[in-house]
């Protein structure tokens, strides 16, 4: 194998799982999903689809254990209701820590996770979808330009300098990850980004937010159905 893509099923992921299948070629790519305790299981059904999509083997990866205890509003353990308002607004009512979806160290975990599979398998990359739009105000410290520089380093002296990180959009918005997947004929239509677990995508959470803007910025029509307008 040459490539690993940390593919949740979400939009960012699956274009980032488009890059490597064109590159390396689906024979060649791994997609790794993980599964952390989320409240519902969208994401690893989307996962499935968009890999069977591509034709690519899929692994998957149970971590829920490690985020028992975590407050984080996405996780099964929390009473709390995902937050449905822009990510600068969560941020200014929580003094500019990081929001409340935020998965501790998530990112960190993850990758470290895929790189230990990673050469184990002989793979010489690891792609993900880490991009600007989330890093800003430290809404999600672990997808910031520095997290990345300072991990990826890691990572390639801990394999011996054999394997690489590659994050194609960790200095981009959504709008350009958008675009890309566009031009690469990604099946946006299979994709989930909700962080609610409903049958459509609510369209007001945060990222729900992110992506519709990431659409209407390319003239594009988004191809999944949401329960409200980002107004309500």
């Amino acid at each position: 194998m040459k490539a690993l893509v940390l593919f949740s099923g979400g939009l960012d992921s699956s274009v980032c799982l488009g890059l490597a299948v064109k590159k390396y070629g689906a024979d060649e790519v791994i997609a790794l999903s993980i599964y952390y305790g989320q409240k519902h299981k969208k994401e690893m059904v989307a996962s499935e689809k968009v890999a069977a999509f591509y034709g690519v083997e899929r692994r998957t990866l149970d971590l829920g254990e490690i985020f028992k205890g975590s407050a984080c509003t996405l996780l099964e353990g929390s009473a709390e209701e995902i937050p449905h308002e822009e990510y600068a607004e969560q941020l200014a009512a929580n003094a500019g820590a990081p929001v409340s979806t935020y998965v501790p160290y998530r990112n960190g975990l993850f990758l470290s996770a895929a790189a230990s599979i990673a050469i184990g398998c002989g793979c010489e990359v690891i792609y993900y979808g880490a991009h600007a739009d989330d890093a800003a105000g430290n809404a999600y410290p672990d997808t910031s330009v520095e997290f990345n520089n300072a991990i990826a380093e890691s990572i390639y002296i801990g394999s011996g300098k054999a394997l690489r990180v590659v994050a194609p959009f960790i200095d981009k918005p959504k709008s350009y990850v958008v675009k890309v997947g566009h031009e690469l004929g990604v099946p946006f239509e299979l994709t989930w980004s909700c962080y609610e677990g409903h049958e459509k995508a609510c369209g007001v959470c945060g990222t729900c937010r992110d992506r519709r803007k990431a659409f209407a910025e390319n003239d594009l029509v988004d191809p999944i159905e949401y329960e409200a307008d980002m107004e309500e």
